[in-house]
């Protein structure tokens, strides 16, 4: 392996606000400690976190870098002490808690996976945050099962691309809601069964219709505000509702009667401040049963649009308009 550089180049923050605090920085190369990696960058997912980090809303759990973002993936540069999952070279993709926006970035082997055969680096940078997420929330929180009817908010996001392609994957019928004709399309063309113009239909009443009536089984939902109480009257009977955003708000005024008459389940759950030990059971259960569906071509990574590092900015831009579909990456 080369010799590694001092410095590099790094994505700061120069003051909580818009996309244009978004500065390159000369940072040093960080050094992996006991059980991490040194990856070499050559792609960083973008995600909502990173704009809320960015705004100053959401700050980096103690310890982990302050420079924006959560997923990455890249070559093996150095390996750090009880370091051995991974060779000097091999190709990775890593979750972290901060400092995907660089050029070097530090992760724990048990954190990172092999880049699945087939998959491009840049692909490769856009699966950590939202397969994690998906797979934690929609499959070990929710518990999908085959058969069931799922619904996901959001469906042509990053979240919602993925959570369409694994839950079809593993049986489900697939509903999804979307804002326009054409992110509606997209949806279907992954697999939904099912999508949901929120902008001209009432997804309550089309859930409804499409489930013949009984309501969805699991819902994943990163909306809030209004649609908890419009998630209460979708669900079926004993459905479950599982929250992992808020993008209109944590409060609600919600019927919370429907809780008890229908048996619902409302659960949710953050990622970032997640250990490292639950973290890696997590990755532990995606190399087992997702790998092989990214291998066989079966789900793919849908990636919108590149950027180069220099220009996160930009992409944050993007981030912001809501015009994308499928995940915003930046090329090192």
């Amino acid at each position: 392996m080369p010799a590694l550089p001092q410095t590099m180049t790094a994505i700061g923050i120069a003051a909580p606000g818009g996309p244009d605090v978004l500065k390159p920085e000369t940072r040093p190369v960080p050094q992996p400690g006991p059980g991490e990696i040194l990856v070499a960058v050559a792609a960083a997912g973008i995600n909502r976190p990173d704009v809320f980090q960015r705004r100053g809303g959401y700050n980096p759990p103690p310890g982990a870098s302050d420079i924006p973002g959560l997923e990455f993936a890249g070559t093996v540069a150095a390996r750090g002490p009880d370091a051995t999952r991974f060779a000097s070279g091999e190709a990775v993709c890593g979750l972290v808690a901060g400092g995907g926006y660089a050029e070097y970035a530090v992760v724990h082997e048990s954190n990172a996976l092999p880049v699945p055969k087939g998959l491009s680096l840049v692909e490769a940078g856009a699966v950590p945050e939202t397969y994690f997420t998906v797979w934690s929330n929609v499959f070990q929180r929710g518990r999908l099962q085959a058969g069931e009817s799922f619904l996901v908010h959001g469906g042509s996001s990053g979240i919602g691309t993925t959570a369409i392609q694994l839950a079809k994957a593993f049986g489900a019928t697939v509903l999804a809601t979307a804002g326009s004709a054409e992110k509606c399309r997209a949806c279907r063309d992954l697999g939904a069964d099912h999508a949901i113009d929120y902008r001209s239909e009432d997804f309550v009443a089309a859930a409804k219709a499409a489930t013949g009536g009984s309501g969805v089984n699991l819902i994943l939902d990163m909306v809030g505000g209004d649609y908890i109480d419009r998630n209460y009257e979708a669900a079926a009977d004993q459905g479950r509702i599982v929250q992992i955003a808020f993008l209109n708000g944590p409060k609600a005024s919600a019927n919370f009667s429907r809780l008890m008459l229908k048996r619902l389940t409302h659960t949710g759950s953050t990622l970032r401040p997640r250990t490292v030990a639950e973290k890696a059971a997590i990755a532990a259960e995606l190399h087992e049963k997702v790998w092989p569906l990214l291998e066989a071509g079966r789900c793919k990574p849908q990636v919108h649009a590149t950027f180069p590092l220099a220009e996160a900015a930009q992409a944050h831009r993007l981030m912001e308009s809501s015009t994308h579909i499928g995940k915003i990456v930046l090329t090192v």
